[in-house]
């Protein structure tokens, strides 16, 4: 039996009439899974605690979780075996979602399994569903696509955007900028998490000296925290943002 997002009348209920009736096979004990258990009311959780207790003999537990230490109550954890799963290396999802773009027939780019594996950081299910909706757009499923599908700005635009601003045209990329968030509804969290990375990376057309990284990144933390509290527009966060970054590295450079 699989149970998802289970309330008290749900354990109550179901789990507690499936755990109650007798197997209809030569099978040993019956198997109740409840997905997203951390996400359970603690009422519902002492519920399941209690069939837990009188059912030992004949039904075993598995409780999937996404914060098992804070989501469930100790006297469950104290009846369960805690097993911990870390995120899938970059190359078993990458090779698993080419296997299922290949039997599904989707034409994706690398670059559009890159920024998946950007999105979903060895989430596997997070990437499939990510590839899903990329593909149901139709066509070839590019990075475009893919922060398309996800109503995500793409960040190689935004990267273009930041560049040009630090070391290009300011009023320009500012008009840029204001076209993303007003018009497209880009998230203004978003870019400043773009810049973050375009900061620190050895590898961005900002090259960024060792020695102002990390003035750069506590400017950076500075206006993602204001951003955070709330209380102060998004945009103008990341205009002060952008403008704050290119007065520091022109002060560098000298």
């Amino acid at each position: 039996m699989l149970v998802t997002r289970g309330g008290i009348a749900m354990i109550r209920e179901k789990v507690k009439e499936f755990a109650k009736t007798m197997p209809t096979v030569k099978a040993p004990f019956r198997l109740i899974i409840l997905d997203e258990a951390d996400n359970m009311t603690p009422d519902a959780q002492q519920a399941l605690r209690r069939i837990m207790e009188m059912y030992t003999t004949s039904v075993r537990f598995i409780l999937l979780a996404n914060y098992p230490p804070s989501g469930i109550i100790e006297p469950i954890q104290s009846r369960c075996s805690l097993f911990r799963f870390s995120p899938l290396p970059r190359d078993a999802v990458l090779g698993r979602l080419r296997e299922i773009a290949s039997r599904e027939g989707v034409k994706v780019t690398d670059e559009a399994l890159e920024a998946i594996w950007d999105i979903s950081q060895g989430d596997m299910r997070k990437a499939i569903n990510t590839l899903q909706a990329a593909a149901s757009l139709g066509g070839l499923v590019d990075e475009e696509a893919v922060y398309r599908a996800l109503g995500k700005v793409s960040p190689t635009r935004v990267r273009a955007i930041i560049t040009e601003a630090v070391i290009g045209d300011f009023g320009k990329a500012v008009r840029e900028v204001m076209s993303l968030i007003r018009d497209e509804g880009a998230d203004p969290l978003d870019i400043i998490k773009i810049i973050h990375r375009e900061v620190v990376s050895t590898t961005s057309q900002l090259k960024v000296p060792e020695e102002l990284k990390p003035k750069a990144v506590y400017i950076v933390s500075e206006h993602h925290y204001r951003l955070l509290r709330g209380g102060s527009s998004g945009e103008l966060q990341v205009y002060g943002l952008l403008a704050r970054i290119r007065r520091l590295l022109r002060e560098g450079y000298k």
